[in-house]
This record gives structure tokens, C-alpha cells and sequence, in this order.
């Protein structure tokens, strides 16, 4: 084992096969031809916070990538611990350079563009350009790890590297990876707060609440939105994080947090007139209709179904229209709102709309929606509607 350590030797495939089970992990985990990487870095799902967590949160992230690593999950507790640990701790510092081949600016200028390219595209392509994204994220991985360069262009690399895993992050959740998304978004954590970008870095942990607001565990997502907003000073991602707040003290159904709710819906709304154009790149997407729909969704969860409607109904006709993907999660929402005012038909035309969308945007997430929604209504199987709803949903 000890030349196993220092790199002498290393275990042959029989040998890594025992270690796997030694610790819990199914053989076919193995790859004996790439020792040590496949190795998972953490017990818990969470890389803490160190001189180099940067490199070893991307790393863990793109081993998650491989479908034999998608048993590894994020403990509750862990994903806490993290918050907690980036809302107090000290600001973190650039690793240090490394002597390998230099990097030139006009490369990563290079990698900079066309990661906005890329993730700007249409959502129709995202079996094409998920492709690209990850290559792109694991090239700068290696520069991270192994380049040599300026500490500014350092800096702008963390950021690259934070950008792309968030965007890899939402593609994966989308698709319902979530061990992949969380390490990605974990990953974009880690790279946000070496480049001390602490609005960045709560977006990330914002994401990460919104993960675990849409799994049902609305208590993670409120205490980690709590930390995020402590570091968080931007206008705009102010505006996001006290909406996704909103959204999580809601959804725990608890009548007495009714105050906290409307204080984060008011708070949001402030933050939103405050923020002006100049916005971060990934929250300057944070508009008027989402302030509507996710106040709309949060009154919702609250009882209060004649003005949620409105407010959902008012945010999806502000939506622009290149954003499809989440004008088919405002649509469920609205067909939703259509259910509680017992209107069945035009709660079966949303509901057509938004499956629709969601088929042709790749995002089974939001099908998921809509079947969850299937159920409600059994009651108005002749309504007008109804029928084409269920015989689409079926094929």
C-alpha cells in the first residue's frame, strides 16, 4: 500500500476491485486502466474548502459525469456544512502558479467567447452543446491544475471555470442527473470563491437550493439561501435569492412563517427596482416576470389562489420569448393555479402548452411537471381539452 501511495506501484485490477468493496462501492466502479481518478474524493458527496478545492471540486465533478459515479449523493447535513462554511469563512487566495507551459490570454479570450456562445444558444440543442461545454470545462480544469500564468489571468479562469459548471450544472439537472448537477454547481462554488466573487458564489448556493426545493426538502434549501444572503450584494442576485426564499418557506407549508414569506416576496421586489441594467451575466436573466410567477407560486403554496393565479398568469405574458424552457415551467404553474379555480379547460391548454415546450426544449424535468399534474385531472376527463391533454402525455 505504501507504494501505492508514492506512486512506486500500483494495485492491479483484483486489488482495486477489493478496495471498491472495502469501502462501499459497487465494482463496476472500477477502472483499473485510470488508477487512482476514479476513486471518488469525498465520502459525503461535498469537497470542503481548501488551498487546492478548487481543482478537486471540477475534478470530482466531471468524474460524476460517468453514469457509474451517479450513486454518489450530497448529504443534507454536508450541503449545510458547505453554506455555513463559505458564508463565514476568510475570502479564499489564488492558488499558487504552477511550472507548467505558459497560457496565453489570447487562449482562454478564446475559451471565454465561445463558453457565452455556447451557452447562449437556443435550449433546442442541448445534446450538442453539452458536449462542447464539458470539453471545454474539463481544458480548463487542466490549465487550472497544471498551467502557468498571471495571477489576474488566474482569476479569470476561476470565474470560467464557475461559469461553465453552473451551466453543465443546469444542464444535467435538467435532464434529472442530480448528483452531476450538485457537483457541478459545488464545483462552480469552489472556483466562484477563488476568485473571491461572493455574488457569484451565492448563486451557486442558490442553485443548490433550488435543487433542493424542487426534491421536496424545503428546510436545506431555506437554511442554505439564509447563508447565501449574507454574502450576497448585488441588487439582482439579491432579488433571485430572496425569491427562491420566498418560494422555499412556502412550499414547508408552515402558517406562521407566512410573515418571512411576503418580507422576502417584498424584499425582492425592492432589490429587482434597484438593480438596474448592469447585471451579473448569470443572473441578468432575473425579471419582472419572474418577481410575478415565483411571487404568484409562493401565494400559492399560501392559500391565497385568486391572486396567485393572477400574478402567475400577469409573469408568463412578460416572458421573453427566448426563454421556452422556463415559459413551460411558468405554464404548469399556471395550469396548476387553473386547477384550484376549478377551471379544467384552460388549465388543460396550459398544461398542452407546457408539455409541448418541454419536449421539444430536452428538459424531462419539466415533463415530470406535467405528469405530476396528470392526476389532478381525473376529475374533468371530459372537459374540453382533457382528453388530447392525456392521449399527448401517453404517447
Amino acid at each position: 500500500m505504501r507504494k501505492w501511495q508514492r506512486g512506486d506501484a500500483q494495485p492491479n485490477t483484483e486489488s482495486q476491485i477489493y478496495i471498491a468493496e472495502a469501502l462501499g462501492w459497487p465494482a463496476d466502479i472500477v477502472r483499473a486502466d485510470d488508477w487512482p481518478n476514479w476513486l471518488p474524493l469525498t465520502a459525503d458527496g461535498v469537497v470542503p474548502f481548501g488551498p487546492h478545492s478548487s481543482v478537486n471540486a471540477l475534478r470530482e465533478a466531471l468524474r460524476t459525469a460517468m453514469d457509474r459515479r451517479e450513486f454518489l449523493t450530497i448529504s443534507s447535513a454536508a450541503l449545510t456544512e458547505l453554506a455555513a462554511d463559505w458564508a463565514t469563512g476568510p475570502a479564499a487566495a489564488l492558488a499558487q502558479d504552477h511550472d507548467g507551459a505558459p497560457i496565453g490570454e489570447d487562449f482562454v479570450a478564446f475559451l471565454e467567447d465561445t463558453t457565452r456562445y455556447l451557452a447562449g444558444l437556443a435550449t433546442e440543442q442541448p445534446q450538442h452543446t453539452i458536449v462542447l461545454l464539458e470539453a471545454h470545462l474539463s481544458t480548463v480544469t487542466g490549465l487550472l491544475e497544471n498551467g502557468c500564468c498571471t495571477p489576474a489571468l488566474r482569476q479569470r479562469l476561476h470565474i470560467l471555470a464557475a461559469s461553465l459548471s453552473q451551466t453543465v450544472a443546469w444542464h444535467a439537472f435538467d435532464r434529472g442527473r442530480h448528483p452531476h448537477a450538485s457537483q457541478n454547481w459545488i464545483a462552480g462554488l469552489h472556483n466562484a470563491h477563488a476568485a473571491g466573487d461572493h455574488n457569484m458564489g451565492a448563486g451557486l448556493l442558490s442553485d443548490l437550493a433550488y435543487q433542493a426545493t424542487w426534491r421536496g426538502d424545503h428546510t436545506i434549501a431555506a437554511g442554505v439561501l439564509t447563508h447565501a444572503l449574507t454574502r450576497t450584494t448585488h441588487p439582482a442576485a439579491r432579488c433571485l435569492l430572496q425569491l427562491r426564499l420566498a418560494r422555499a418557506l412556502a412550499a414547508r407549508g408552515d402558517r406562521s412563517e407566512q410573515r418571512a414569506v411576503l418580507r422576502a416576496l417584498a424584499a425582492a421586489e425592492q432589490h429587482l427596482n434597484e438593480a438596474g441594467t448592469d447585471r451579473p451575466a448569470w443572473c441578468a436573466w432575473v425579471s419582472e416576470a419572474d418577481l410575478a410567477v415565483d411571487s404568484g407560486q409562493a401565494l400559492l403554496d399560501l392559500g391565497d389562489t385568486a391572486r396567485a393565479h393572477q400574478l402567475i398568469t400577469e409573469g408568463e405574458r412578460l416572458l421573453p420569448a427566448a426563454r421556452d424552457k422556463t415559459r413551460g415551467v411558468f405554464l404548469t404553474y399556471q395550469a396548476a393555479s387553473y386547477l384550484d379555480l376549478k377551471e379544467p379547460e384552460p388549465a388543460a391548454a396550459a398544461a398542452t402548452e407546457s408539455l409541448l415546450l418541454a419536449r421539444r426544449t430536452g428538459a424531462p424535468r419539466c415533463v415530470s411537471l406535467i405528469d405530476d399534474l396528470l392526476p389532478r385531472f381525473q376529475p374533468y376527463a371530459r372537459a374540453q381539452g382533457v382528453p388530447e391533454l392525456f392521449q399527448l402525455a401517453a404517447s
